[in-house]
């Protein structure tokens, strides 16, 4: 298979047309002043996808919350997506609500075939695309390994603090040992803006300035 660059941070997010369980998706064009979430599994009816897309359905209301939309890949066809879907509603109780693509293309156009892991099937990608259509984070996994969302929701709470703020999380935020949830100032640039930032915000020194999170 043909294996294309992954776009990387701060590109516009590569557009596609394509069928989803939910109906035709233009991408980014009917998700215009929201975030996304694109992610891909390596196929349907596997284990590990099986309780990815699970947890993440638990989680749609914290998306939502966040004006976020989520969209589900895989290299399956969209009669496999159904029926997937429909087995998880039937052994689990689980009702899938955000759509599933079904387009080949678009595991080129996001390099989520990585030959070296899998030929056939797409790793675990997670692309967190903003309201200007720009790649704002990434992830990549193995096709072993389960993504934990609390942590793609703390991401996406980070980048929307920079995106509405203009201000840096440390790590672990919003949990830091020692900042706790407090957000951090954009370094000075010049001896001016060393003596503003001293002076108004709390400091532990000129370069690392915090402040609570902003209204």
């Amino acid at each position: 298979m043909t294996e294309f660059r992954i776009p990387l941070i701060g590109e516009i997010a590569p557009e596609f047309n394509s069928a989803s369980t939910m109906g035709q998706i233009n991408f980014p064009a009917d998700y215009k002043g929201k975030w996304a979430v694109l992610f891909s599994h390596p196929a349907d009816f596997t284990p590990v996808c099986t309780t990815e897309f699970m947890a993440f359905q638990d989680k749609i209301d914290e998306f939502k919350k966040r004006n976020v939309e989520l969209i589900g890949y895989s290299v399956d066809g969209i009669q496999s997506h159904i029926a997937w879907v429909n087995n998880i509603k039937e052994k689990f109780d689980v009702k899938i609500t955000f759509p599933i693509v079904a387009d080949m293309s678009v595991a080129y156009k996001y390099g989520m075939l990585q030959t070296s892991a899998d030929s056939n099937h797409t790793v675990r990608a997670v692309f967190f695309i903003n309201p200007e259509w720009k790649i704002a984070a990434l992830m990549y996994y193995p096709l072993t390994n389960g993504r934990n969302i609390d942590e793609i929701i703390r991401l996406i709470d980070s980048l929307q603090m920079t995106y509405n703020h203009k201000r840096a999380t440390p790590a672990n935020w919003p949990k830091n040992k020692i900042f706790a949830d407090r957000v951090i100032v954009p370094p000075a640039a010049n001896m001016s803006e060393m003596e503003k930032n001293t002076s108004t915000y709390e400091c532990k020194d000129w370069y690392l300035c915090t402040q609570e999170i902003p209204k």
